[in-house]
């Protein structure tokens, strides 16, 4: 079992982000989470870019190929807030959920009491998109079978996460200027040094609705910059520093 959060095991805050707009998936949140004692809030999320972002446009073209769409600007916006908001007001802890998560609430009541900086974990994801390299951290945590793993590649998503402080303002540091999507940016620990924690298996999962963001995403790479000799090499750079995490992984073993 992990240690509680000091004054009186007081739980993180959590953090449901949704469009302001959003009132049947916010109601369909509500009712999923009607029974928790957990006390939780939407979080309105942006539609543009936030205050302490620069969008470096033709970082994103190379890395990704096509520009981002305002939907990635603003959940790029509405995560880096978030850790913005922690930083400058000392939250030592917080779970960010997305609206559309189907949550596993009995283990998120404990999980939200843990204090996970004493852990050693300061950024713990509880859903991925796409499975990628990992190995075992922490077995049995919290509960009898359910582990805590590293992740190292991109696994993809923002639906549901856990963040200390620490965490925040390492991540507000390296994020600050838009090169990526934030789910690309958060996965890339062999860049901003930040383990890319998650649990397995997980506890929250993603429901069927269809996404804000959109499918232009989902487009060809087509832009020059991003089939460029210079972004060719720096490919595969990025693929050598990630070999070497997980060679780094391995040898601690």
């Amino acid at each position: 079992m992990g240690e509680f959060l000091p004054e009186s095991g007081e739980a993180a805050e959590i953090l449901v982000v949704s469009l302001e707009s959003a009132e049947a998936r916010r109601a369909a949140f509500a009712a999923r989470a009607a029974d928790t004692s957990l006390a939780w809030r939407f979080f309105d999320a942006c539609t543009a870019s936030a205050p302490g972002m620069t969008v470096d446009e033709a970082a994103i073209r190379r890395n990704k190929g096509r520009a981002m769409s305002k939907g990635e600007i603003g959940c790029y916006a509405s995560h880096f807030s978030i850790w913005q908001d922690m930083v400058d007001r000392g939250v030592r802890q917080a779970i960010v959920l997305e609206d559309d998560t189907v949550v596993d609430w009995a283990y998120l009541e404990p999980l939200a009491r843990t204090d996970l900086h004493a852990e050693g974990i300061d950024y713990l994801r509880l859903y991925a998109k796409r499975p990628t390299w990992q190995r075992v951290v922490k077995r049995n945590f919290l509960q009898h079978s359910r582990a805590v793993v590293e992740l190292v590649g991109l696994a993809y998503g923002t639906q549901g996460y856990a963040i200390t402080l620490a965490g925040a303002r390492r991540l507000v540091e390296h994020c600050r200027t838009v090169r990526r999507p934030i789910d690309d940016e958060m996965d890339r620990s062999w860049a901003h040094g930040l383990p890319n924690l998650a649990l397995y298996p997980a506890p929250i999962f993603e429901a069927a609705i269809v996404s804000d963001i959109g499918n232009s995403r989902f487009v060809p790479k087509n832009d020059p910059l991003y089939h460029s000799p210079r972004q060719r090499v720096w490919r595969q750079i990025e693929r050598a520093r990630m070999r070497m995490l997980k060679a780094r992984r391995l040898l601690e073993r």
